[in-house]
């Protein structure tokens, strides 16, 4: 129990920690190449704006008119630096509609050449798109009225940066993700430990009350016995009877269920026949089912073997049943199944439940808990029969759950071969 709830707070915090790392990276990344994208198209905006040349575009000293624009009606710009034409290295291509090449301009660029660029050029044409990425080129289309100028600017050093920034970033967070998760492996066990504690003290507490309950439990019966024989007809006594009996169901099902979920308590696991132990568990059944105005129909696999704890299996079977016995009305239905698919062991109990809603219902498996606590007395149970059958279903390394279709429940339970 102390592993599971280990691995389940490890879990929980990794995974958050997984989710706030990534939307960080995510987030910084995705603006750092916003912010390098804005930059280059309005590089390429001012070159389209003066041919796709720098001469003037860059030289600008940046004065603008109240309007925004500058002295010779061009802009509004940013304001660039005369040092920028030697920065950026950049090359354009015109194209005529049918795709011909009409001219190119290849002087600020050494390390295309002219064959590269028209191709470079034409297909950016095929994309279809007048913004985008051509290797470390960030490229622009614009209409001119002989065809389309394509600009394309050299970004492989703006570009290399975010990817290095990129791999730095998940890096670090890499590491630090691998640190918290050693941190929390070694610090797990003393941050759950005051839940385990209490824990481990109310199963305690419920084993030692069913220990101290089982003798005046069984005093309270033997007085029963002396008075019965003294007045046998007394519906005083029979109540006492009654009330004694289901104390001590209770009491054994607190037990069982507390030693069923100890730490490191298995049962003996040997191979049986699961088929003749569950079929021989519903044969009971199924006069009692008749006498309700029932029906009970049974689909067993023969040939079915599972290793595990024969006598806590058949208490599962006897569970799943006597609970589909209880709350299935008059004139319903219940249905046992047992079959093997691929190397999964598969036991479901379908019965008549007409007031549950459709949908999952694993509640039913938590200790006291009831579908319908009007029907408590009624049925005669505590609350305590599915959550043994849990407890059995996991400590054969299963798992159990169960479904409503808004006409019927079915419980079924998972076994591996």
């Amino acid at each position: 129990m102390i592993r599971k709830l280990q691995r389940k707070f490890v879990l929980a915090a990794m995974l958050s920690l997984l989710l706030v790392l990534g939307l960080l990276i995510g987030l910084i990344n995705v603006l750092n190449y916003r912010t390098l994208v804005r930059e280059a198209d309005d590089t390429l905006s001012m070159l389209a704006e003066f041919g796709g040349a720098a001469s003037g575009a860059f030289m600008f000293d940046g004065r603008e008119t109240p309007d925004g624009r500058d002295e010779n009606g061009r802009g509004p710009h940013r304001e660039f630096s005369g040092e920028r034409p030697y920065q950026s290295r950049y090359f354009s291509v015109t194209l005529s509609e049918s795709g011909d090449v009409l001219a190119s301009d290849l002087r600020n660029v050494v390390t295309v050449d002219e064959q590269a660029a028209l191709e470079m050029a034409k297909t950016a044409a095929k994309k279809g798109r007048a913004k985008g990425f051509s290797g470390d080129y960030r490229y622009l289309g614009v209409s001119e009225d002989t065809g389309t100028r394509w600009i394309f600017l050299n970004r492989e050093p703006e570009l290399s940066t975010f990817r290095t920034f990129l791999w730095t970033s998940v890096g670090i967070s890499a590491a630090g993700f691998l640190m918290v998760f050693l941190l929390l492996m070694l610090l797990s066990a003393r941050i759950v430990r005051p839940i385990v504690q209490s824990y481990e003290k109310q199963k305690q507490f419920i084993t030692d009350a069913g220990h101290e309950l089982k003798t005046p439990i069984t005093i309270i019966r033997a007085d029963t016995d002396v008075l019965e024989d003294e007045l046998p007809d007394s519906e005083w006594i029979a109540d006492i009877r009654t009330q004694a009996d289901r104390l001590s169901s209770l009491t054994n099902d607190l037990i069982f269920l507390s030693r069923m979920e100890e730490e490191g308590a298995k049962p003996q696991m040997l191979d049986f026949p699961l088929s003749d132990v569950v079929s021989d568990t519903a044969q009971p059944f199924q006069s009692v089912v008749l006498t309700q105005n029932k029906t009970f129909n049974t689909d067993i696999q023969p040939m079915i073997s599972l290793c595990g704890d024969e006598k806590s299996i058949r208490k599962l079977v006897s569970i799943l049943l006597d609970n589909a016995m209880k709350y299935t009305p008059e004139g319903g239905s219940i249905a046992l199944s047992l079959k093997k698919t691929g190397r999964q062991i598969l036991l479901s109990v379908t019965n008549t439940a007409p007031n549950l809603e459709k949908g999952n219902h694993d509640r039913l498996f938590d200790r006291f808990y009831r579908a319908d606590a009007s029907r408590s007395t009624e049925t005669g149970g505590f609350g305590l029969g599915l959550a043994i059958a849990k407890a059995v279903v996991e400590s054969h390394k299963g798992n159990i759950h169960a479904v409503s279709d808004g006409h019927s429940l079915t419980v079924e339970a998972a076994f591996a071969e």
